[in-house]
């Protein structure tokens, strides 16, 4: 950096109620660090955001600067759009406070807080809003690009639980986005991403969850996979919203069942059933909280966040014979084949008309997701090349893809992602509010002009 933007950066310190990181300062190291450890970049600066005005500050300088801007809460991105090496970080993890108004049943989420916060503060009152299934992942990221979670079937996706945003926009603006103010603003970050500015709080619908929930897992060899996996997806049709179906495959293995979160009665129901698809050789059937269950895919934080990472997926309108055999075709390869997860979607998710939102392929009946993890730099290629290679082979079968589970750096403009249609609205909203294309590492959607 020259000696004017030492100067700019010195100014910058001065007008932050948080701080900021250079490459020489202490805790620079693990606040660059992000859940895919495969990600090693340097930013020139990061910004340790403790308001929103630091955010103003910290965009405005990185325009002065020159400088590309990442976004950083959880830090989930597989890609890692939260860190642009030799950039500007906007590190929004200071800023986690979540207040609830249980009267009103709703609850203001800063920018930075992570779904465990946003959980354990709802909770207290016993009511929920749609989260992710792992308690370190950032509200915002989650929120932005769709969310789903465990209460989707029955109240839709992060996204359509939010009833307004604050947000900084390209020039510094700090804007509040709902259905009456800014709505065009208020629609793209519906499922547009972090395309149109920096979220620095959302203000979410509440529901109530004051039941126990109940976790069903049961364990199929694989010779019979095919026939199991079929009289699942057949069962699944008629599934109580309360239910969302799940499954996992693996290259030694299949699970298949549900998780309920609801009222008790009835959560046992389809039990029986999915017991009589086939010879199980270990089940878990587990009652717990609804917290208890937010954190059950969580392992030690520390430990994730040393993995590397490569993950991808699909979603499908059907879960047809042939995506099933595709499946497990890919499963019997071996070596380096990565595990394999369905969710079903459905319900409150499709009752959202397409039009209403930036969030698409409200249509899908189940969600792929190819996930995997590993320490060794020697098997990134094979790792990373075996994951491709799986997700490939279901492509002629899919519908679309989850913005947020994109398995590489893919346009917004992949029809996969957004319609052609839908593209056009959410490249309006980018004109307006990001002309320059100030915020573009996410899936972007690039202006016009």
């Amino acid at each position: 950096m020259t000696r004017s933007d030492d100067r700019l950066t010195a100014a910058l310190r001065d007008q932050l109620d948080g701080h900021v990181l250079t490459k020489a300062d202490p805790g620079y190291d693990e606040t660059r660090a992000v859940w895919n450890a495969l990600v090693d970049r340097h930013p020139e600066l990061i910004v340790r955001c403790a308001s929103t005005g630091d955010v103003v500050a910290a965009v405005r300088a990185a325009r002065e600067l020159g400088l590309e801007i990442g976004v950083r809460c959880g830090g989930h991105s597989a890609v890692g759009h939260a860190v642009p090496d030799g950039g500007l970080m906007i590190d929004l993890t200071p800023m986690g406070a979540v207040r609830v108004d249980p009267g009103r049943r709703r609850a203001r989420v800063q920018g930075g807080a992570l779904l465990g916060a946003l959980d354990r503060a709802t909770q207290q009152h016993g009511l929920a809003t749609t989260a992710g299934n792992v308690s370190h992942t950032g509200v915002g990221g989650l929120t932005l690009g769709g969310g789903m979670g465990w209460l989707a079937r029955q109240h839709g996706l992060s996204c359509d639980n939010v009833v307004s945003y604050e947000v900084v926009t390209a020039d510094g603006s700090v804007l509040r986005a709902s259905a009456t103010e800014h709505p065009d603003l208020f629609w793209g970050l519906r499922g547009g991403g972090g395309n149109f500015g920096v979220v620095t709080d959302f203000e979410f619908g509440l529901h109530e969850v004051a039941h126990p929930t109940l976790s069903v897992e049961l364990d199929f060899p694989l010779e019979q996979a095919g026939a199991v996996l079929r009289g699942w997806r057949d069962l699944n049709v008629d599934a109580a919203r309360e239910a969302t179906y799940t499954a996992f495959v693996d290259t030694d293995r299949l699970i298949v069942g549900y998780v309920w979160v609801g009222h008790p009665d009835g959560a046992a129901q389809d039990l029986p059933a999915l017991r009589a698809l086939g010879r199980v050789t270990a089940e878990r059937v587990e009652q717990a909280s609804y917290l208890e269950l937010q954190t059950r895919g969580d392992s030690d934080r520390l430990g994730v966040h040393a993995l590397r990472r490569y993950s991808g997926g699909h979603y499908f309108r059907a879960l047809t014979d042939e995506v099933i055999d595709g499946m497990l075709a890919g499963a019997a390869r071996g070596g380096f084949t990565p595990a394999a997860g369905l969710q079903a979607y459905g319900g409150a998710i499709a009752d959202v008309a397409d039009a209403d939102a930036a969030f698409s392929n409200r249509e899908a009946a189940f969600e792929l997701n190819v996930g995997v993890g590993w320490n060794d730099p020697e098997e990134d290629d094979a790792r990373i090349e075996a994951s491709r290679t799986y997700v490939r082979g279901l492509l002629p079968f899919a519908s679309g893809a989850y913005g947020n589970r994109v398995e590489d750096e893919v346009a917004s403009d992949d029809p996969r992602i957004y319609s052609l249609a839908k593209l056009d609205r959410l490249t309006a909203v980018k004109d307006a509010y990001d002309p320059d294309n100030v915020f573009h590492l996410n899936q972007n959607i690039t202006p016009s002009r």
